[in-house]
């Protein structure tokens, strides 16, 4: 408005700049609140009167229209403020409520259970959510720490829900249930029950014990990384790949658990095909095996985070799938054990999240022969 009247001032009022003036309320609408936008109007107006009697408009009709125009613009742009600000609001509202919902469904991960430490990484590709389609859980139950990690086909809330499903489901099962092939049974037979459509869920189940090993139930799920302190990378296949969860298919043998090395010194990372699917510009595929020297750092999270960061750069754009990592370690002798079963506090809890972009093409080969299993810093 300032320069509307300088202009005006210097070239006189043949030129007929009075209704730009109105600019200022059309952009104060914009981003302003109303009371913001009708006082900027009302200034307006004040500027339009001001420069009309200088200018000696008021005589003819110019002057008039050009207040005119100002108010109109100033009273549209008070109603546009006021139903952006209220849009605004349910906006938040509703954010709110997700985030409630969202730490309801992944809670955080404890630092260490049992005889374990953990780390999780959640990247999420839908625009300012923090998860989608991706699910894991840590439990300390009786027969030791069970793990759950899972890729649910799809994405919006239909993938949220059929997650919250399945992690209900192992939840439950983890505590009672005593062996890994039963976990495994409640969760395939809770996912049959609701998934509908062409959903299913690959998932990978884990039970970690001192007395007994590593066993882990593979339902179609990437394979895990098994780091040694040496730096050499193992990639454990299971003898048969059992169907993904929810395909509500008759299966005629259960699902095969099998065992798999996992000692005092060695890194057990989990993690979804968003991460060995995420490509470059060039297309290819992200070298979860050459990058293991990545997980060198003494804290859990931190070397979680390092390697998240490296995806991230991998890419250099946003991610085209939602991408989740969970890192196990043993815990040192002498760090004190956490009691009880699945207990976790948000300010002991690092989760790193974010949100870019959603959908991207899928993987027409397998990410992990793209470097060799042995790496080293």
């Amino acid at each position: 408005m300032a320069l509307v009247a300088v202009v005006d001032g210097v070239v006189g009022a043949s030129v007929g700049l009075l209704p730009l003036v109105s600019l200022g309320p059309a952009f104060a609408g914009l981003v302003g609140t109303w009371v913001r936008t009708a006082v900027i109007g009302a200034l307006a107006v004040a500027v339009v009167c001001a420069l009309g009697v200088v200018d000696g408009l008021f005589s003819e009709r110019r002057g008039f229209a050009a207040i005119g125009a100002v108010v109109g613009v100033t009273v549209a742009g008070v109603i546009a403020a006021v139903t952006r600000q209220r849009r605004e609001a349910e906006l938040a509202n509703v954010r709110s409520i997700a985030e409630v919902a969202q730490r309801v469904l992944l809670r955080p991960v404890p630092r260490s259970a049992g005889h374990l430490r953990a780390a999780v990484s959640y990247t999420s590709a839908v625009a300012e959510a923090r998860i989608g389609g991706d699910l894991y859980e840590v439990v300390a139950s009786p027969a030791g720490v069970r793990v759950i990690i899972g890729d649910v086909q799809g994405k919006g809330l239909e993938a949220v829900e059929t997650a919250a499903v399945v992690l209900g489901a192992f939840r439950e099962a983890a505590y009672d249930e005593k062996t890994l092939e039963g976990v495994g049974e409640r969760v395939q037979r809770a996912a049959d029950r609701t998934v509908s459509g062409e959903k299913f869920v690959t998932a990978l189940m884990a039970e970690i014990s001192p007395e007994n090993g590593t066993t882990l139930l593979n339902f179609g799920h990437p394979p895990p990384m098994v780091v040694s302190p040496d730096g050499s990378v193992v990639f454990p296949e299971p003898p048969a790949y059992a169907l993904p969860l929810g395909l509500g298919i008759p299966r005629s043998e259960p699902p095969v658990p099998f065992e798999v090395s996992f000692q005092p010194g060695d890194q057990l990372l989990l993690y979804t095909d968003g991460v060995t699917e995420a490509r470059d510009p060039a297309g290819t595929f992200y070298p979860l095996g050459q990058r293991a020297w990545l997980l060198s750092e003494a804290d859990p999270q931190s070397a979680l985070e390092a390697l998240r960061a490296d995806l991230i750069l991998h890419t250099r754009g946003p991610l085209h799938d939602d991408a989740a990592m969970l890192l196990l370690r043993y815990r040192e002798p002498a760090e004190p054990a956490e009691g009880g079963a699945h207990r976790a506090d948000a300010d002991d809890t690092d989760i790193t999240s974010d949100a870019p972009d959603a959908s991207g093409p899928a993987a027409a080969e397998d990410p992990r022969d793209d470097g060799p299993r042995q790496t080293t810093p």
